[in-house]
């Protein structure tokens, strides 16, 4: 196979690892037409599984056993939709994995609710971790997972706040902060450490995966960035140009305001500054031009692959003391895919 193809066919061994575990979470009682079911129709259409997968493939790397893995990286996954599903209703997105968002299909108040309890569940899970793991092992995840909620409801808080507050002068660096919050942590970071923690507990220093999390994870949403404004449609799976309709802040925008000026910004300003039903298809088009006649595009993917460069060399640090296999091979393809991909 080729290396794309090995690549994805690992990944989705890893996510056919979690499925059932995930499946298994799912309540088999009312209220079903208007909860139970939401999530297991939500998971039909399940992603890539890249955190689970993450997850359990650091924990063999590092000497652990899948299975002891499987019900904390079930909980990453539904605490993951559980996002998506909230994400959506904030952004005023439409489209989730080709097909209208939840709060559309089903109104705001089920999905509110629906996103609401995969969070419930999660922690369940994370509880059910205890026969496998023991108390103080099981205790350090649920740590993990503490630390991991509270910074991605903090970024997603910054990012929101950007958009109503109709801040221009977000910078690069407010930028990376943000994203440190809102997907390093919960995408990245994490599921190395729970990973490892699952192996090894207390003889693995969890510090070594931040920094390669946080330049994967950064080269990851800037990738994402560009590929909603750039990418095909049918591959995406999310609405093109869906960031410009909703005003988010992104690192080629922070670009693109450093560079305009006089009344090139203002119009910038005025557009971001109207709801998003007020905004014409023109006015997005004149926006989408702007970032690539101001090279903020390119200036976008050069960052990226500087990041993802600097995530392998994080990459041999990390995982230096584990033994070369086929699970510490796909973490090192993740940090490849990062920028190679096209979802």
């Amino acid at each position: 196979m080729t290396t794309d193809a090995s690549f994805t066919a690992r990944l989705a061994e890893y996510r056919d690892l979690v499925l059932p575990t995930l499946m298994a979470a799912l309540p088999q009682r009312e209220p079903r037409r208007h909860l139970y079911d939401l999530i297991g129709d939500h998971f039909s259409r399940v992603g890539k599984g890249l955190r689970p997968a993450l997850c359990i493939a650091t924990c063999r790397a590092f000497g652990g056993r899948a299975e002891d893995a499987l019900k904390s990286a079930a909980a990453l996954e539904l605490l993951h939709n559980a996002f998506l599903v909230h994400d959506d209703i904030e952004d005023g997105s439409e489209s989730r994995r080709d097909q209208p968002t939840m709060y559309l299909q089903h109104g705001l108040a089920l999905a509110v609710n629906t996103g609401d309890a995969m969070n419930a569940l999660s922690l369940r899970l994370l509880k059910d971790n205890l026969p496998a793991l023991g108390g103080a092992k099981t205790f350090r995840v649920l740590q993990e997972f503490d630390h991991m909620l509270i910074e991605t409801l903090e970024g997603q808080a910054i990012e929101l706040g950007w958009v109503r507050d109709n801040d221009c002068g977000v910078t690069d660096g407010d930028y990376l902060r943000m994203v440190l919050k809102k997907t390093c942590w919960y995408s990245f970071i994490h599921p190395c450490r729970i990973g490892a923690l699952i192996a090894r507990g207390g003889d693995v220093d969890l510090e070594r995966f931040d920094r390669f999390g946080f330049f994967m994870g950064a080269a990851f949403q800037i990738q994402d960035d560009v590929l909603n404004l750039v990418g095909d449609a049918r591959k995406y799976g999310k609405e093109i140009g869906g960031d410009l309709w909703e005003g988010k802040r992104t690192l080629m925008l922070a670009h693109l305001c450093s560079r305009a000026g006089g009344a090139e910004l203002a119009r910038v300003r005025a557009l971001l500054g109207k709801p998003r039903q007020q905004r014409m298809r023109r006015e997005i088009d004149w926006f989408a031009a702007r970032l690539r006649d101001h090279g903020s595009i390119e200036f976008a993917r050069a960052a990226s692959r500087d990041l993802i460069a600097a995530a392998a060399r994080e990459f041999e640090a990390a995982y230096a003391d584990a033994p070369d296999g086929p699970d510490k091979a796909f973490v090192r393809q993740c940090v490849e895919y990062v920028v190679r991909r096209e979802l």
